[in-house]
């Protein structure tokens, strides 16, 4: 059965708002000295694909990470949609940050139907916003998706507006402009992906694997994408241990592609010993809006690499 973007309305309850997940105090603990950290993604799984791995090394050191779905994926399934999916999608994210140890939110925007509006540049200022964000990440908005694109936009265009004092007064503006920082991605145009930081995670692989088995609607079934002869692929999921090995050889692929790109920014950041024998790594750009950091800053945002250098001493 196939289904429209405009029938998809029909599925979708209205009750079916913007979900909070995780631990409510660390999500209000504002003045514990930790960081805060909001990722967007536009879809159930693109946060935690692009970031869970960083996101888990921040939360294990106690800071505070946020992932958010600016859609809630209800036609992101070749099988189904509608209501029923959006549900799903949303109970697998959650599943995953537990595994994290995040915060996810999705809100209840079709998939496939985001727009740049003024309505939702002030949804995201507010989230930004109330999250007291220090570091948000986002798509580059030149994405092959139009919602990843937009994602990429409305974070853009709230990178200024969260310090207004009178853009969306109902919630305090930002008195700091937090670090925006581009998730990776392998388009060309208008220009490629350039990693300026970059993050190992042979200590947390395990643990961003484990998130995404949590995703099966997309790990496992393809997505939108899928078919019956990708299902014939994948192991079933009676046999966990197979089927978790072949999301393991799928994602320690993609991983060390990723640390393979960026080498030279892993020997910057890590030491030439260590950066190079790095295996798995996720990266990120700095977006020119919002404050950019100088080296002593980088290191307060990201201290895993200062530990990490630490306990090599």
């Amino acid at each position: 059965m196939r289904f429209t973007a405009c029938s998809i309305a029909l599925f979708v309850p209205l009750f079916f708002t913007s979900v909070l997940l995780a631990d409510d105090n660390a999500a209000n603990s504002t003045t514990d000295g930790k960081l805060r950290i909001i990722v967007f993604g536009a879809h159930p799984d693109d946060a935690e694909y692009k970031a869970g791995g960083t996101g888990a090394k921040w939360a294990k050191l106690g800071h505070h990470v946020k992932l958010v779905s600016v859609t809630n994926g209800d036609i992101g399934h070749w099988q189904m949609a509608g209501g029923p999916l959006a549900q799903r999608r949303t109970a697998e994210v959650k599943a995953a940050a537990r595994v994290l140890g995040v915060t996810s939110q999705v809100l209840d925007i079709h998939d496939g139907e985001l727009l740049p509006t003024l309505e939702y540049r002030k949804l995201i200022t507010k989230l930004i916003r109330e999250w007291q964000a220090d570091i948000v990440i986002s798509h580059r908005p030149w994405d092959y998706h139009p919602d990843h694109r937009y994602v990429g936009v409305l974070v853009q265009d709230a990178a200024f507006m969260v310090t207004v004092p009178f853009f969306c007064p109902d919630v305090p503006p930002l008195k700091k402009n937090p670090v925006f920082l581009y998730s990776s991605d392998g388009f060309k145009k208008p220009y490629s992906f350039q990693p300026d930081i970059a993050v190992a995670l042979d200590d947390t692989f395990e643990t961003k694997l484990n998130a995404i088995h949590e995703l099966p609607s997309q790990a496992y079934e393809g997505g939108a994408s899928g078919s019956e002869e990708f299902l014939r692929t994948v192991p079933p999921a009676a046999d966990p241990v197979a089927r978790k090995a072949w999301l393991k050889a799928r994602w320690s692929e993609r991983q060390s592609g990723e640390a393979n790109r960026a080498r030279d920014v892993l020997i910057k950041l890590y030491g030439e010993e260590r950066g190079k024998a790095v295996k798995f790594a996720e990266t990120f750009e700095f977006c020119e809006y919002g404050s950019r950091p100088n080296a002593e800053e980088i290191k307060r945002l990201f201290p895993f690499f200062e530990t990490q250098t630490q306990s090599e001493k």
